[in-house]
């Protein structure tokens, strides 16, 4: 969708005599992206908020009214959001359903099984009451001696109460050991929830955790930057990673990181281990993690 904003700030920046190797010097921004705004490309750029802030800066350097070129971008924005989404529900569908039909693949035969050890298990219950039904009675002849057993003492049955009694003793003592156990593990399980959503901002709260690992993985193309409270990057650096990528971070020395999120429906992040499940569909956004620690 063409809206003029490209042509404007290409003759604004001819008319000032700057080359696009200049308006890089002056703004900062890759040579690429600046063409990709004069062409209108704006689904080669990391995201609409970095779109926004690329003109931005492009119409200032060249003298053009930045909030006027932003409402020519505004225009076509929603448009351009709307044509991405639907590319890429196509083939995320299609994986999802592909990955529920390898699940039932996969627990089909263990299912098989079972139920095979279960008629397994009938079939011998049944035979084993058949042949006990049908075991012949002994009879107890008169003739044979019966035989009485020696009365236990009465200091023997003292005996015998005391031992019961230390034994059932010793038993409450480990149940409640284990039970106490079972009580500081429960205590002791990672808390990850959701405490509130702004804009583009989801915080989330990250208790009873000794550590704190990241793990991102994309399954389409999605930019990802990390950087903790000081607003120091803690990857090698914000990209675009594509279909299949993982990074890795360890940040248990952080007290807070922030996660920007180009794609979250093509972006997984678990935090030790634990997938975290979005709060909020806005596309892009930031997750925020503030890590209590112990």
């Amino acid at each position: 969708m063409v809206t003029g904003l490209g042509d404007r700030l290409k003759e604004a920046r001819k008319a000032k005599g700057y080359t696009l190797d200049d308006l890089q010097g002056i703004t900062k921004i890759q040579k690429r992206y600046l063409a990709g705004i004069e062409n209108e490309e704006f689904n080669s750029m990391p995201g609409s908020f970095y779109v926004r802030a690329f003109i931005k800066q492009y119409a200032e350097a060249v003298g053009l009214d930045a909030d006027e070129m932003l409402s020519l971008y505004k225009g076509s924005a929603e448009t351009i959001e709307a044509e991405e989404e639907q590319q890429l529900a196509s083939p995320t569908l299609t994986r999802r359903r592909s990955r529920h039909s390898n699940q039932l693949n996969e627990i089909m035969p263990k299912i098989i099984v079972a139920l095979f050890i279960i008629v397994i298990i009938f079939v011998i219950a049944f035979l084993w009451k058949h042949n006990v039904s049908n075991t012949p009675k002994v009879p107890i002849s008169s003739e044979d001696p019966i035989q009485v057993e020696d009365q236990p003492k009465s200091g023997d049955i003292g005996q015998q109460k005391e031992n019961t009694e230390e034994t059932n003793d010793d038993a409450n003592v480990e149940d409640e050991q284990d039970k106490d156990e079972e009580v500081a593990e429960v205590e002791k399980q990672q808390k990850l929830e959701n405490i509130n959503i702004a804009g583009e901002d989801s915080t989330y709260s990250l208790e009873n955790s000794e550590e704190f690992k990241l793990e991102i993985r994309t399954n389409g193309p999605s930019w990802i930057g990390v950087t903790d409270e000081n607003r120091t990057e803690r990857t090698p650096g914000a990209r675009i990673m594509q279909a299949g990528e993982k990074v890795e971070v360890d940040v248990t020395d952080t007290e807070q990181i922030r996660i920007r999120v180009g794609r979250p429906t093509e972006t997984e992040i678990y935090v030790n281990g634990e997938l975290l499940e979005y709060a909020s569909d806005t596309v892009p956004q930031n997750i925020i993690i503030d890590y209590q620690k112990e």
